[in-house]
């Protein structure tokens, strides 16, 4: 009778071996990363958009790809630039010859995955198209409303906001990204299996190695799965509690919206799935607390001139809010 008690009451069993197989696939390719790889699997099954930040060469891009092989969607590559205009993105009208009228051509941005390389190298007006796009899965042109087809995902790689010839994104923008990942370098022994795999390859892509895991039919169902599992009414008001704190600490200037909430309770179920459990922990969400708020809230000037980062002030926040029991 005991066991029973302990079965988990949503059937993760099929998720969890997706999970595994996405796990492996991308592990041909990418060295280590293993937290970014978990942010990763869960913003597809939280169905957010993520924005990944590291200095050239970390393999920002190459994971972005990565994700798109092992789902078996549409795909499509966007490269930011200062020049590039919000009709390169949505589309644009034109004039068709044959019935003297005028037709919308879609842009790159209708897709299912939608990788935007170097996301801060465009400017504010070229940002300000995708508002409503990541928002509302759906692009007005013209007057006329087209709906995405789901899963509609925006995996955005960008270069830290000191570098050259970089904008920094709106603070709307910001917010409507589900996590924002940070790559660092990677350590000498990584480096090590970096350069010796690479080696060894004599050329060969791994990325071709990689098989689809993943579709849009699957993807709806661990969606489904996802928003069954079970959150206890103390662990919302834990969320709920940190969220407040952001927007009454004084190292912050601009504290977490309600978004940032929303956000931290999907990901917290979804990391929870990954990791074979119908139910959330405390654990989950501090997992989860940095990617959801790194990018949502900012720093004081003084604060900001001390070298203190957000992550720093995440982590005082989550260590001062009392842990439900």
């Amino acid at each position: 009778m005991e066991e029973k008690l302990f079965e988990n009451r949503v059937d993760l069993t099929a998720l969890n071996e997706s999970v595994k197989k996405i796990r492996e696939e991308i592990a041909h390719v990418i060295v280590g990363q293993q937290e970014m790889v978990d942010l990763l699997i869960t913003s597809i099954l939280a169905d957010g958009h993520v924005l990944i930040e590291g200095v050239p060469g970390v393999a920002k891009t190459l994971t972005a790809k990565l994700l798109s092989r092992v789902i078996d969607v549409k795909f499509n590559r966007i490269q930011f630039t200062p020049d590039l205009m919000p009709s390169d993105v949505i589309g644009t009208s034109v004039f068709n010859m044959k019935n003297s009228a005028f037709e919308f051509k879609s842009g790159p941005i209708f897709s299912n995955i939608v990788l935007i390389d170097e996301i801060n190298r465009a400017p504010a007006k070229t940002q300000a198209a995708l508002f409503e796009v990541m928002e509302e899965r759906q692009i007005t042109a013209d007057g006329t409303t087209y709906k995405l087809e789901p899963p509609y995902m925006v995996v955005a790689t960008q270069n830290p906001i000191e570098h050259e010839g970089t904008y920094r994104l709106p603070e709307a923008q910001l917010d409507r990204f589900l996590f924002k990942i940070v790559v660092h370098y990677p350590t000498p022994e990584q480096e090590f299996a970096i350069i010796s795999g690479h080696h060894q390859r004599k050329g060969h892509t791994p990325l071709e190695d990689v098989k689809p895991v993943l579709n849009a039919e699957k993807i709806k169902q661990y969606r489904d799965s996802v928003q069954q599992v079970h959150v206890e009414e103390n662990l919302m008001k834990y969320i709920a509690e940190i969220i407040h704190e952001t927007r009454n600490n004084p190292s912050l200037f601009l504290g977490a919206s309600p978004r940032a909430s929303v956000a931290l309770l999907n990901s917290s179920k979804a990391f929870a799935a990954i990791n074979g459990r119908d139910f959330v922990t405390p654990e989950d969400v501090k997992f989860v607390a940095s990617p959801v708020l790194r990018h949502r809230i900012m720093l004081t000037p003084d604060k900001e001139m001390e070298g203190i980062t957000t992550d720093d002030v995440i982590k005082q926040i989550v260590d001062k809010v009392e842990v439900p029991r």
